[in-house]
């Protein structure tokens, strides 16, 4: 690696690390812990990402790649083989149930509104769609008593003292800093570095991900609100028109004849301000 590009990746990881470490700071992680968490994240990338022929890394490269001994990476290893994997499937399910519930014609009324919703059918006469047949469908392993306490909690639906549920918004919003909100920011930064590095790192032959940005930097401090109201507005029509598509293409369950090969595919919207600007 040249020296320009080494010294260019190194102050791009710079800028990439601040608002991490904004996150950090604030959830009372120290630089012991970081340094703990960079050191097996680069052992678990070079393990995964830079194996020949096929084959993991093993640990002689490693240690060569890294800059770390051969003992330490071993630790590293091991402490990553017993961590239980990080959980991003509630986040995904319960903006799943919330798709679907604006979605699905099954529970929507004939005018595409959501309907209003009982959690389940054991004290109806009718048998009519039921919150709980909403989680079976798109919750996942997601229990559907704990999926509207969650939804509850974060103000995506109401109940009212007869028990119907009606849903507020469309996308699953954790509280802020919360466990689930700051799990949820690092699932998005990961998201998008990973479309900078694939970029990056793409064969030539290869299609570029889509990455752009809008930005002036003489726009007034007066107007700053202004664009984030004209910015929720027209960014939250685009991701909902983006969830159509989506939905529309999704493959079908399993147990619905052969399962097609599947890949997570999606979109994400940001806005952008300087950290220290109104």
């Amino acid at each position: 690696m040249s020296n320009d590009l080494r010294t260019a990746a190194l102050a791009g990881f710079r800028l990439a690390l601040r608002p991490l470490f904004r996150i950090l700071l604030r959830s009372g992680v120290t630089w012991q812990d970081a340094s703990e968490v960079c050191k097996a994240t680069l052992v678990e990338v070079a393990s995964s990402d830079f194996g020949l022929h096929g084959r993991p890394t093993n640990m002689s490269r490693i240690a060569i790649m890294t800059g770390l001994g051969r003992r330490e990476v071993k630790r590293l290893r091991d402490l990553l083989e017993a961590e239980p994997p990080i959980d991003a499937g509630r986040l995904h399910g319960a903006t799943r149930v919330l798709t679907g519930w604006h979605l699905d014609p099954d529970f929507s009324d004939g005018t595409g509104q959501p309907r209003i919703l009982v959690f389940d059918n054991e004290a109806l006469a009718e048998d009519r769609p039921t919150f709980s047949d909403l989680c079976k469908r798109y919750g996942g392993d997601i229990a559907p008593i704990t999926m509207r306490r969650e939804l509850a909690r974060v103000g995506a639906l109401v109940e009212s003292s007869a028990g119907e549920l009606r849903v507020i918004m469309r996308y699953y919003m954790p509280l802020q800093m919360d466990p689930d909100t700051v799990l949820r920011a690092g699932s998005m930064l990961e998201d998008l570095g990973t479309t900078v590095s694939f970029n990056l790192g793409k064969p030539a032959d290869e299609l570029s991900r889509f990455a752009g940005r809008a930005i002036n930097t003489r726009i007034r401090t007066a107007d700053a609100n202004r664009f984030r109201s004209f910015l929720d507005q027209e960014g939250q029509a685009f991701l909902e028109r983006m969830d159509e598509w989506l939905s529309r293409h999704e493959a079908p369950p399993s147990g619905e004849g052969p399962a097609p090969r599947s890949v997570r595919v999606g979109v994400g919207v940001y806005g952008i301000q300087d950290e220290n600007k109104p």
